[in-house]
């Protein structure tokens, strides 16, 4: 789940001073200016782009993103797809921390375009529901290898909770090319995924990808049991998971700043009915290692 956070976010704001603000305002027009000829700035704050999809069978659309931009490009790039209530802080501290290891970062809303806000209630997304947003995975991957920035076939997806088990889908059940045209994706990173999505894709499962899953011991929102009885279906290639479970951490370890709490009207796909209730919360200790964790894997698997 992506929570936002409203004081973190108060206090960026506070933080520019006067001066800040007008060169802000003096930049602006030259940068709406480039943004609209489609021109990316590399080392340039967050910019706003639309991934270009055809929806499949369910329409073309477009997707709202944040751009990162490291100081060097073409660069590997990482696409990050969001949890059940939008993008939130976690999700856009994850790529200034990308941008900073010299990778662009794509931060996706899979949401705004199909009219949604937060789908964490009891009407918890189906797996009809996960099925067509795995098809945003498959539009970004098309998206990125058309990018002058970004480096072909040298790309890599996170997913967070809810579109952690998407990921999965993907994982999987991979589409390493679409209309002959490669996806472009070489690794995937699942944080706290919900694993129950996998729980339709048969009795015998083997991974496409490269995948690195981040899990709190404690959490019950989706839990590691789930998980490792997913991963008991793997028969072949079972070592292209690599899988990391931190101790005293819920679901949310990396929503720094927020103490652990309970949920009681979140809808739970590992409880009976799908329904209700869960932990979450913030582990600094949880999030050192996954971050740590993560730039190890990614630069195993995007190095030339």
């Amino acid at each position: 789940m992506n929570l936002p956070h409203m004081a973190e976010r108060y206090h960026r704001t506070r933080c520019y001073n006067s001066g800040m603000r007008v060169r802000h305002r003096l930049l602006a027009p030259i940068v709406g200016l480039l943004l609209l000829a489609g021109v990316a700035m590399p080392g340039a704050a967050q910019q706003q782009v639309r991934v270009k999809t055809d929806g499949g069978p369910h329409g073309a659309f477009d997707l709202p993103a944040q751009l990162f931009l490291p100081a060097k490009t073409p660069a590997p790039a990482v696409a990050i797809f969001h949890g059940c209530g939008g993008v939130g802080v976690n999700n856009t501290r994850m790529a200034e921390l990308l941008k900073g290891w010299g990778y662009a970062a794509l931060v996706v809303d899979s949401f705004s375009s199909r009219g949604l806000k937060d789908v964490c209630g009891r009407n918890w997304p189906t797996q009809a529901d996960a099925e067509k947003r795995a098809l945003d995975i498959d539009a970004t991957g098309l998206w990125l290898q058309e990018q002058k920035w970004a480096l072909p076939a040298r790309h890599a997806f996170m997913g967070y909770s809810y579109g952690g088990g998407v990921g999965l889908l993907r994982v999987l059940n991979a589409r390493t090319d679409i209309r002959d045209r490669p996806t472009g994706w070489r690794a995937a990173v699942l944080v706290y995924p919900d694993c129950g999505l996998g729980e339709a894709l048969g009795a015998t499962l083997r991974p496409r990808l490269p995948t690195l899953m981040a899990m709190g011991a404690l959490d019950d929102w989706t839990p590691v049991k789930q998980c490792e009885a997913l991963l008991g279906r793997i028969k072949v290639d079972r070592d292209l998971i690599e899988t990391h479970v931190y101790p005293d951490a819920h679901h949310s370890f990396d929503a720094l700043g927020l103490p652990v709490r309970y949920l009681d009207g979140v809808g739970n796909r590992s409880k009976p009915g799908g329904c209700c209730g869960a932990h979450y919360g913030a582990n600094e200790a949880a999030w050192k290692a996954f971050v740590a964790d993560t730039k190890a894997f990614l630069a195993r698997h995007l190095a030339p």
